[in-house]
């Protein structure tokens, strides 16, 4: 996992911009990477699209195991963490498809694709890149660093990675890619906000059975993304967002139930 660096400054002393600077950064690279990939996509040739495309779905899926194995580090009270995500991700999936979260946000895709006058794949593009860039453990550990102490160093590494991919993303799915940098503004950015409250429930989240927990379950996420841009099949990941959030309550009940 990644750790967090000791708290140096006083979390009042932070303005606001010292909070949430790994966000806006994070933001930028994003809008930067759409744009480079917008206008590659005017010069490369279909298949060489493709072949970003797929070069990122390879790595996304390399990213999804590597992040689920993280499942594999947790026990809670008597339970290993692989049949706690297992629960997770299972009653997360029907709480997602029955209160129809994939719907939801093609929605709102699709409200700002008529609000822009995006065309072609628009929406797609967007759910993709929104799920990607906020899912994992560098988008919870950096936003709390950031909100904490003011450090904004695992979001810049973050940033330049979500760069990176919005590249080969809007390549293939055009200008919705760049309008999921509203979701990282809010989600990143109320993750830091919210930093001092949450550093009291969870003292060091680098190493908290909640936090590996929830990146285990978000590593099987990027890894449906991973098969999905690598078009292998085609998994409604938004569904299983609610996982996300039953995973550390689950962790905390077997915790207590020892």
């Amino acid at each position: 996992m990644f750790p967090l660096t000791h708290l140096l400054i006083h979390p009042a002393a932070l303005t606001l911009w010292d909070k949430t600077s790994g966000t806006w950064i994070n933001v930028a690279t994003i809008l930067g990477g759409t744009l480079i990939g917008l206008v590659l996509t005017e010069s490369l040739p279909d298949r060489m699209q493709r072949i970003i495309t797929q070069g990122l779905g390879l790595l996304t899926l390399f990213l999804g195991v590597t992040l689920a194995g993280s499942l594999l580090k947790v026990k809670a009270g008597q339970i290993d963490g692989v049949i706690i995500g297992l629960l997770a991700i299972v009653l997360g999936g029907l709480l997602g498809e029955w209160w129809r979260i994939e719907t939801q946000l093609q929605k709102v895709g699709n409200w700002l694709r008529d609000l822009v006058k995006g065309g072609g794949n628009f929406t797609e593009g967007f759910v993709a890149a929104s799920l990607l860039f906020c899912i994992g453990p560098l988008a919870i550990l950096g936003s709390l660093n950031n909100g904490l102490s003011g450090d904004h160093a695992l979001l810049s590494i973050k940033s330049a990675m979500d760069g990176l991919a919005s590249i080969a993303l809007s390549s293939s799915y055009g200008i919705g890619v760049g309008f999921s940098s509203i979701a990282i503004l809010l989600y990143q950015g109320g993750l830091s906000l919210c930093a001092g409250f949450l550093a009291q429930v969870l003292p060091d989240p680098a190493n908290a059975p909640q936090v590996l927990l929830t990146s285990g379950v978000g590593g099987l996420m990027i890894m449906g993304l991973g098969l999905n841009l690598l078009k292998i099949t085609q998994l409604s990941i938004a569904a299983f967002l609610p996982a996300l959030l039953l995973a550390p309550v689950f962790c905390t009940i077997a915790q207590r139930l020892g």
